[in-house]
C-alpha cells in the first residue's frame, strides 16, 4: 500500500525525503480535490494531511472517512504548527506498525 503526504512544500518535502509520496497543496480546497482523487486509488492506504490544510476542510474529511475505511486519512502537525514538536519518522513507523 502506498502512503501519500499532502500539504505545503516544507511538509511534503520532509516526507518525500523519507521515501513517502507527496502532493503539494497551496490551499485547503486544492488539498480536498487531491484527497478525493487519492481515495479512489486502490493502491493508496494512508493519506497524511498537514493540520494547517486539514483544519478548514475537517467536515469534508470526516464525511470521506465515514464512507471509506481505506485509505486512512490522518491529520499530522505541519512545520510551524502550534502543536507540540513531532518526530515524523517515528509517527510514520507507529502508523504503519514497522
Amino acid at each position: 500500500m502506498k502512503v501519500v503526504a499532502i500539504g505545503g512544500k516544507a511538509f511534503v518535502t520532509g516526507f518525500v525525503l523519507s521515501g513517502v509520496s507527496g502532493e503539494y497543496a497551496s490551499s485547503s480546497s486544492a488539498a480536498l480535490e487531491k484527497i478525493r482523487k487519492l481515495v479512489q486509488d486502490p493502491k493508496v492506504g494512508l493519506i497524511m494531511v498537514s493540520d494547517d490544510v486539514a483544519t478548514p476542510i475537517w467536515d469534508e474529511l470526516a464525511a470521506i472517512k465515514s464512507k471509506k475505511a481505506i485509505p486512512l486519512i490522518y491529520e499530522v502537525p505541519g512545520p510551524g504548527s502550534k502543536k507540540e514538536k513531532v518526530e515524523y519518522r517515528a509517527m510514520l513507523r507507529a502508523i504503519l506498525g514497522v
